[in-house]
């Protein structure tokens, strides 16, 4: 058996080798037939075979190029995490404690490193921040205050009422002198035993939820400072933060005052981790520094300076953005003055003023007539302005001042419009027989200092916050009317006092829109200012990162900051999503 098998098997390879040797000399032979005795005919039918190289390299080409076409339908560049924004800021730095911030670069860094108990949302409209609620009583008088879970500083430290407690104390406390201690004077703080935080107000306050926009300290950092000399304490200059970013580290320029200081991205933040790795701001001291450092590409963004300084942006990779704020420029009347204390002249030199000239040299912003917005509150009425009148305005300045007319002390900053306006309003104050002296300083310190705290003007042309919620009270009310408050007419009425304490203590719109009318009726019939416009924040950066949405609504500048976790300067590709 086993013998019949190996002779089958070898006769099967006989066969299969005989079968191999002949396909092998066909092959060839085909091979001879149909390729090298044909080579010779090549010449006969090169056009033939150029055509058929043609077709196969359009072919290859075509499928090359659909690749490519259809490559970017289904694929495209995405901003992702990762990268440094540096943005420039006006003004030093000499203090990181949130509570001391003054200057512009130490205003950002405050929101960047701090996070609020309450905040602006993206509407434009006071929310929460670190509290997860924000409830008053039915008299406005007692705020509670329940803070969100899982809030932790940039150390890891848990963020607990024992540390918003300790902050409304140092605030209060006038040892401290912080630029907050006006939202939470003779207010009583206290935990209660539901675990929750109470505000108790001497009286109501309607809006006490935006006097809640606070940064919160850490007590187990600082809770052996003494409150005299917290300004010097380390933490200054090393804080343990809560905000998007935490405090890295700080480099100084050696040939001048400017500082950069470096931002990491808090792991710890409540809102997530930001997209951003890093964050630096560097601080100026001139804005024509920041327009060279811009042009230089040595920042990605400024928001220190105008649309009046389009022209001097000379970088192809800016671009700027413009966007309205909550604020108004006033021209501001001293009503202590000896020369501006009498109202029939302030209402003559508004009837001689045209405002509409004003408003032309300061393009792209919108106009304001009064000191509220219609965003904050609904009026059924409005009190009429005089209209502009300069012959009748100048007879009756001339009769009120005499032949020898005093000499205006005419005050503003080096910001934005406001230099170019202030010239144009000390033109036509000239024009109406009156004399100037114009004085245009930097916006720092030392304008605050010798100029605003000390009342050192008799006009200010100026740019106020308006807030997301009207309260007029700290800028139209007598006690504000000193050093330390923002009453820069130095204006001072029983009634409007009266006014505008009533319609902050009510809840009731209908109530509050009554007494806000009123208290226009007032204002404009004793002209402790004149309204000139609404500022926009204008935002240069470069095109290649992202910055604050167009859909944000912005109540000051630093909103623009409300959704930094967006914030982006790298890309990638990514397929799209069927």
């Amino acid at each position: 058996m086993v013998s019949s098998l190996k002779k089958r098997g070898q006769k099967i390879i006989r066969n299969f080798s005989r079968a191999s040797i002949r396909v092998s000399e066909e092959g060839k032979e085909h091979i001879k037939e149909n390729l090298v005795e044909r080579i010779s005919h090549i010449e006969n039918i090169r056009l033939l075979i150029f055509e058929w190289a043609l077709l196969v390299v359009a072919l290859i080409m075509l499928a090359v190029t659909q690749a490519f076409w259809f490559g970017d339908s289904y694929a495209g560049n995405y901003f992702t995490t990762g990268g440094t924004y540096t943005e420039a800021t006006l003004g030093g730095v000499n203090s990181m404690n949130p509570l001391f911030a003054t200057t512009n670069s130490e205003k950002v860094l405050s929101r960047l490193m701090f996070a609020t108990i309450s905040t602006v949302d993206y509407s434009g409209h006071p929310g929460i921040g670190l509290a997860e609620s924000i409830l008053p009583s039915e008299n406005g008088k007692i705020w509670t205050i329940k803070l969100r879970d899982g809030l932790k500083w940039s150390d890891g430290e848990p963020i607990t009422n024992e540390d918003v407690i300790f902050t409304a104390e140092l605030i209060k406390n006038p040892a401290v002198n912080s630029v907050y201690d006006i939202n939470l004077s003779k207010v009583k703080i206290s935990e209660n035993e539901k675990g929750e935080i109470v505000f108790n107000l001497p009286s109501a306050y309607a809006d006490f939820i935006s006097a809640l926009n606070i940064p919160v300290l850490p007590k187990h950092v600082l809770k052996d400072a003494d409150p005299k000399t917290l300004v010097e304490n380390s933490f200054s200059t090393s804080p343990v933060t809560s905000g998007a970013f935490s405090f890295n580290a700080i480099q100084t320029t050696p040939t001048s005052e400017e500082k950069t200081i470096y931002l990491s991205s808090n792991d710890n933040y409540y809102k997530g981790k930001t997209m951003l790795n890093s964050f630096a701001v560097h601080a100026y001291d001139n804005k024509e520094a920041i327009i060279s450092a811009l042009n230089a590409g040595s920042v990605t963004g400024t928001a220190e300076l105008s649309d009046a300084d389009a022209e001097t942006i000379t970088s192809g990779q800016i671009i700027q953005k413009d966007s309205s704020l909550n604020a108004g420029a006033f021209i501001f009347f001293n009503t202590t003055s000896e020369k501006l204390n009498n109202a029939t002249l302030r209402r003559a030199i508004r009837e001689g003023i045209s405002v509409e000239n004003l408003r032309e040299v300061a393009p792209e912003t919108l106009p304001l007539n009064y000191p509220l917005l219609e965003s904050q509150i609904t009026l059924t009425k409005y009190p009429d302005i005089p209209a502009y009148n300069f012959e009748a305005a100048k007879e009756k300045i001339a009769a009120l001042v005499g032949e020898e007319p005093p000499v205006l002390k005419i005050a503003t900053v080096n910001s934005g419009y406001l230099p170019v306006v202030t010239n144009v309003l000390a033109s036509q104050l000239e024009m109406l027989g009156l004399k100037v002296d114009v004085s245009i300083s930097e916006e720092d310190q030392e304008f605050i200092t010798n100029v605003i705290t000390k009342r050192n003007y008799d006009l200010l042309v100026y740019e106020i916050e308006l807030g997301a919620d009207p309260d007029l009270l700290p800028y139209y009310h007598s006690s504000q009317a000193s050093t330390s408050g923002l009453n820069l007419s130095n204006y001072r009425n029983m009634l409007v006092d009266d006014l505008l304490l009533g319609a902050r203590d009510t809840i009731d719109m209908t109530l509050r829109t009554k007494k806000y009318e009123t208290f226009l009726e007032y204002w404009v019939n004793e002209v402790p200012a004149i309204a000139l416009y609404r500022p926009n924040l204008t935002y240069y950066y470069n095109k290649n990162v992202r910055t604050f949405g167009n859909d944000v609504r912005l109540v000051t500048a630093l909103d623009r900051f409300s959704d930094i976790n967006n914030w982006a300067t790298v890309k990638t590709t990514k397929n799209k999503t069927p």
